[in-house]
């Protein structure tokens, strides 16, 4: 049995700060990167990035949905990618993006979170709007097997805002997601821990949620590329600034396919992010 999601993902970011670098394989980066739109392209983009940046990163999220639009190669290079990311020490976010109901969100749990599954990974990104009660068998699977989950909450699509910043009982629907993270993590802040439920917060909202009674960790795209700085982070992370985790990807895989660039890239987007 694996130590707890909240000490791990407190040893390593004490170690390496807090960068979440992203494996992102869209079709026109492959291209950028002289590499051919199928399961070996897939692969040699993975093992690439691995070796630029698998010491230097906290976190390392592959996209899984770049992996899945090529079927059953495709699927297979991502366990790979997986266990790869394990083997260099950082942990691993499945940006799959999973929510359902029942037993089949109980399958979804055992696919990413089972240590006997192929596709075992750190933490898993799920989503709750078919209610915060759905994602309970994944919550409780990742606590079971010492893995997290990052559940989303206010992302920075405009598209979101009109479903996660309304509100019921006078509450915004992303803060009641993330008011409900805090209460499962409650028992592991009481003893001074990282509980296993993160959340999901884009680094570029100019209005965004309260975190500072999470006691979890933040995963929080848009900082490089799509505008946001390390001083969004701060100011939206607040009391949760510890575990505030900037997640960086085409900011680094812009500098793709040369190692010494990518390697590069990836210690200048870590500096500001250090605990």
């Amino acid at each position: 049995m694996m130590e707890p999601f909240g000490a791990r993902l407190a040893a390593v970011t004490a170690q390496r700060g807090r960068l979440c670098a992203g494996i992102d394989p869209h079709p026109n980066l492959l291209q950028q990167w002289g590499l051919t739109a199928d399961a070996d392209g897939l692969r040699a983009f993975s093992r690439t990035c691995i070796e630029a940046f698998g010491d230097i990163a906290a976190l390392i999220k592959p996209q899984v949905a770049l992996f899945e639009e090529y079927g059953s190669a495709g699927i297979a290079v991502l366990e790979q990618t997986l266990g790869d990311i394990h083997a260099t020490g950082a942990l691993s976010v499945a940006d799959a993006k999973r929510g359902d109901i029942g037993s089949t969100m109980a399958a979804y749990a055992r696919a990413w979170l089972s240590a006997d599954s192929p596709l075992a990974c750190d933490s898993v990104t799920v989503s709750p709007y078919l209610g915060f009660g759905s994602v309970q068998p994944a919550i409780d699977l990742a606590v079971e097997q010492g893995r997290g989950v990052f559940v989303l909450a206010a992302t920075s699509n405009p598209e979101g805002a009109s479903i996660q910043r309304a509100t019921r009982d006078g509450v915004r629907v992303d803060q009641s997601v993330i008011d409900q993270a805090g209460r499962v993590n409650a028992e592991y802040a009481a003893a001074g821990e990282c509980g296993p439920v993160g959340v999901v917060v884009g680094a570029t909202l100019a209005d965004p949620p309260q975190l500072d009674e999470l006691r979890g960790a933040v995963l929080m795209p848009g900082v490089g590329a799509q505008g946001a700085t390390a001083a969004d982070v701060a100011r939206i992370a607040g009391g949760v600034a510890r575990f505030a985790l900037p997640n960086i990807s085409r900011g680094i895989l812009s500098q793709g396919p040369d190692l010494v660039s990518l390697r590069e890239a990836a210690v200048k987007a870590r500096t500001d992010f250090s605990v």
